[in-house]
């Protein structure tokens, strides 16, 4: 990286410790992930996700939407990475993927909504909190 004086000194020597900045490419995947966020419905929808298993149908039921409104969410959600899913015969159930983003996100939804986790309801409850 290129050695990047800068106008003003204010005695943090902060110029010599840029070269461990992350480009801009590296942050993509974070806003990437945010932007999914910017619904509540959404947000909603992958809190409950992080504590069961569903089906389109039962999703909808849940947050009180049409099944095409939750699908729509739902591949957004799952085009980031987010969630995930498994086919059983006709059906598609859906979760939270098991990494440590969406645990790391699950955990900001419920500080910053000062919700509780359903605890009972979630099959990977240990690994969730």
């Amino acid at each position: 990286m290129q050695k990047i004086v800068l106008p003003h000194d204010h005695g943090q020597d902060i110029e010599n410790r840029l070269d461990v900045v992350p480009r801009e490419e590296e942050f993509q995947t974070v806003a990437e992930i945010f932007k999914q966020l910017c619904d509540g419905r959404r947000i909603q929808i992958f809190w409950l996700l992080c504590h069961c298993e569903e089906c389109v149908i039962n999703i909808a039921a849940m947050v009180g939407m049409s099944s095409p409104a939750v699908s729509h969410h739902l591949r957004q959600l799952k085009n980031s990475g987010l969630i995930v899913s498994r086919r059983e015969g006709k059906e598609v159930y859906y979760r939270a993927a098991e990494t440590e983003q969406t645990q790391l996100l699950h955990a900001m939804i419920e500080k910053m909504a000062a919700i509780s986790c359903l605890g009972d309801f979630s099959r990977h409850e240990e690994t969730r909190r």
